[in-house]
């Protein structure tokens, strides 16, 4: 067999299930992996597979509680979770007419059961494929989630893993599923599926940063200018991803060809400066790579890669995904030379509706071979190959349009994501192509994207397509400037949110319909989702009141106590809420007690963790925040660089404490000291403060800043304990958002005589039933109010009726 290298070996052991979890017959093989999790094989030729498939990696788990009773003929087999019934040695289809009569797996705790070749319908499902050319459809499979209970996974047919790493066809026919009875245990679902396939990748830090990709033909200049700009007009960015124009892609009659590894010098004279000078800013690159049409004759290494692999009648060597030679040939020869550039990462551009499985091994040795150099942290950019997808971050949603419609399409898509587990998704802000380009579907794209797991500006080739903020309006630019530094900014805490993603399984991502089922087919509330442990977003997907130049947006607040993260309103949660956004808003809300770790450091396009941090802190009750940092760059945190900072929030009415602490890890690994801005939100001035470095006080500096209370404490150590105490008395500023503040604000907007102002401010805020007001609306008429802002109060009334 073929030897790729070490770094594609997998765990061999691993793979094979303690046979204490074993039962089996001569046709049959039950094992269960957890109390929710059991594997069923049927095999006539009595064949079980021990092997790591492309799915499953993992069958080595701690054997669970569980009990079997049987005779000669029958089994029944117990956990906490279900009772399975079989009959031996059956085929597992009982037939269309009884099709449980020979396996039957009861979900205890309800009245639901599983089956062979069970429908599985009120699976939620999970995205199939991209979101290209999607005017409101979406292309789903079968994912994890259902409201029934269970869902299972059939790996029956799924290529093979050698020891070698080389993936190969299955050999033999046989029955393989993965079923999870779960009830209402999700969150333990998806650990035992990460378990089973491998436990989410830990992203670069870098990769939580504003990408830039258009389909341009960039040179030296023109890239040099692109970056110069993004400084002049003070916007972060965090990745430069080049298209399809890099490389070489002319050969005999063939233009504008996918495949190519061998940078165009028209363009880029010398790639290894370019990419240096990059890199000085702070500044990652990512190259798109397609091998599917083959290797051709103008690539640098073409001779060389000739010597072992044969050409067709055009001296193209042909691809061949499973030909392990050729996968071997392609990375050292065509993809290690651009290592050897210090390319960051690539983005494997290939289509999966073409061939799912090319897609698949080529992320799969893509980003394996990328484990060769403990230096640089594997992360690719690549398409959905269904398989165990979250191994291999981050998915691309393809080429959308650039309408209103692939906007709405976005929040429900990365939510049905995690149905499968999956977080790491990229779509381009503001679409890839067609359409019209418009100021407030870019703002909300935007501002969608900087509260999404990963920011990427992608567009088309062509002058009239503006991806870069500074073409737009001035206010557009402006707000669009803010949230992108916004999204910087909160790199540390969307950081220490993907590590927990990658060592907890706990998704970046959850929908509300998760905790609120009924949510799901509720239009209006199903877009809405959680955004790591701390932030909650309802997304704005609708064009706004032109008249009150507003969008009217109804949501959905959770249990408990919320607030507004810009303002600072106070929002008790249970019960829905309307309220009316300008163009700089957004619906971002975090729960009592949140506390938001984040960068204040001045550098634009460092991504590194940051000497100058501000911890937003909102009051209402006691909590603690786990900061995770590291290198970002390399796998050096497996070795134990890496360290952890536990933030805890004490609060009491009368007085609150803070105390920052590294709880684990090496020092080295963020700026030896550092400085501190705790911003107390929604909170009075205390009568006093009082700070401590380990047992040693401390100088502060102390001031308001609006609604918010603020301690500065300069130069830190890292590594030792910061304490902020802060006492005086009812020290929570009380703003619970009130429906009347955001009305008389559109009042306050409108092009109205002030006169006309006060007349509507007298009716809307009277004592008088909503019956007469409409009617008092109606009569302003009379007295010169237009047409159109008696339409928008009328309708004004009617969400003032139902708050």
């Amino acid at each position: 067999m073929y030897k790729l290298g070490d770094h594609f070996k997998l765990d061999y052991e691993k793979a094979i299930a303690n046979e204490k979890s074993i039962i089996q017959g001569q046709k049959y093989r039950f094992t269960v992996l957890t109390e929710r999790l059991i594997r069923l094989e049927y095999s006539e030729e009595g064949i079980f597979e021990d092997r790591p498939t492309k799915l499953v990696w993992n069958r080595n788990f701690e054997v669970p509680e569980f009990h079997v009773k049987e005779d000669e003929k029958y089994l029944e087999l117990t956990t906490k979770y279900f009772k399975l019934y079989y009959i031996k040695e059956r085929k597992f289809y009982g037939g269309k007419l009884n099709p449980t009569a020979n396996l039957k797996v009861e979900l205890l705790n309800s009245d639901r059961y599983w089956y062979y070749g069970h429908p599985e319908v009120r699976n939620f499902g999970a995205p199939k494929n991209r979101l290209s050319n999607k005017r409101g459809k979406y292309e789903f499979e079968r994912g994890l989630y259902s409201v029934e209970g269970f869902a299972s996974i059939d790996d029956s047919e799924t290529e093979i893993i050698t020891e070698n790493g080389v993936i190969v066809e299955k050999d033999h026919q046989s029955i393989d599923i993965y079923l999870f009875m779960y009830l209402e245990d999700f969150q333990l679902c998806l650990q035992d599926y990460y378990h089973l396939t491998g436990y989410p990748a830990l992203i670069p830090r870098y990769a939580l940063g504003n990408w830039w990709s258009r389909n341009e033909n960039y040179n030296d200049y023109s890239l040099k200018e692109l970056i110069d700009n993004f400084s002049y007009y003070d916007i972060p960015i965090s990745i430069v991803l080049l298209n399809d124009e890099w490389h070489l892609n002319k050969y005999d009659n063939e233009e504008n060809l996918k495949t190519g590894f061998t940078f165009n010098k028209e363009n880029f004279k010398e790639p290894y400066a370019m990419i240096s000078y990059l890199h000085s800013k702070g500044i990652r690159v990512g190259l798109n790579v397609n091998p599917t049409q083959g290797i051709y004759p103008y690539e640098e290494y073409y001779e060389q890669a000739k010597k072992y692999l044969e050409t067709d009648e055009k001296g193209v060597i042909p691809f061949n995904a499973l030909d392990p030679k050729f996968i071997d040939v392609y990375l050292k020869m065509m993809i290690h030379p651009l290592d050897a550039l210090d390319v960051d990462f690539y983005w494997v551009d290939t289509n999966p509706k073409i061939n799912r499985l090319n897609t698949f091994i080529l992320n799969h040795y893509h980003f394996y071979d990328m484990k060769r150099n403990y230096k640089r942290r594997p992360m690719i950019l690549s398409n959905n190959a269904g398989v165990a997808s979250h191994r291999y971050p981050v998915l691309y949603s393809g080429k959308t349009l650039v309408d209103w419609k692939t906007l709405t399409l976005i929040p429900f898509f990365n939510s049905a994501a995690t149905n499968i587990g999956v977080s790491w998704w990229a779509h381009d802000i503001g679409g890839y192509f067609k359409g019209i380009e418009d100021n407030e579907l870019y703002t909300r794209f935007v501002q969608l994207g900087v509260f999404s797991p990963i920011f990427k500006f992608g567009g088309d080739k062509g002058k009239y397509y503006k991806r870069e903020p500074w073409r737009w309006s001035i206010k557009t630019y402006n707000i669009v400037k803010e949230y992108l530094k916004l999204r910087h900014r909160l790199i540390p805490y969307l950081y220490s949110e993907a590590y927990r993603y990658h060592k907890e399984g706990i998704p970046l991502i959850e929908p509300m319909y998760y905790k609120y089922k009924e949510m799901y087919d509720d239009v209006l509330y199903r877009n809405q989702y959680f955004l790591g442990s701390q932030f909650f977003i309802s997304p704005i997907l609708e064009r706004k009141n032109y008249v009150m130049n507003r969008v009217i947006h109804k949501f959905y607040i959770p249990e408990g106590v919320w607030y507004d993260f810009v303002t600072g309103k106070k929002f008790p949660g249970g019960r829905a809420y309307v309220s009316f956004f300008r163009d700089q808003d957004y619906p971002v809300f975090v729960k009592a007690g949140s506390i938001i770790p984040m960068s204040n450091d001045e550098n634009l396009f460092d991504t590194t963790p940051p000497k100058n941090m501000e911890i937003q802190v909102f009051p209402g009750r006691s909590n603690s925040y786990l900061l995770y940092e590291d290198d970002g760059m390399s796998d050096l945190y497996h070795k134990g660089f890496y360290i952890k900072t536990m933030i805890d929030y004490n609060y009491l009415p009368n007085n609150h404490t803070v105390i920052i602490r590294a709880i684990e890890g090496k020092s080295g690994i963020v700026p030896k000291f550092r400085n501190y801005k705790i911003r107390f939100r929604n909170t009075k001035r205390s009568e006093e403060v009082i700070t401590y470095v380990n047992d040693q006080e401390v100088s502060n500096t102390h001031y308001t800043e609006g609604p918010d209370f603020i301690v500065e404490v300069k130069d830190v150590s890292a590594i030792a304990q910061l304490t902020i105490n802060c006492k005086g008395k009812d020290i929570e500023i009380d703003a619970i958002r009130l429906i009347n503040e955001d009305i008389e604000n559109i009042i306050s907007d409108l092009t109205i005589e002030t006169e006309m102002k006060e007349k509507i401010d007298a009716v809307i805020f009277s004592d008088l039933p909503i019956k007469k007001k409409r009617i008092a609306v109606r009569k302003l008429r009379r007295k010169g109010l237009k047409p159109k802002f008696v339409r928008l109060f009328l309708k004004l009334l009617e969400y003032v009726e139902q708050v």
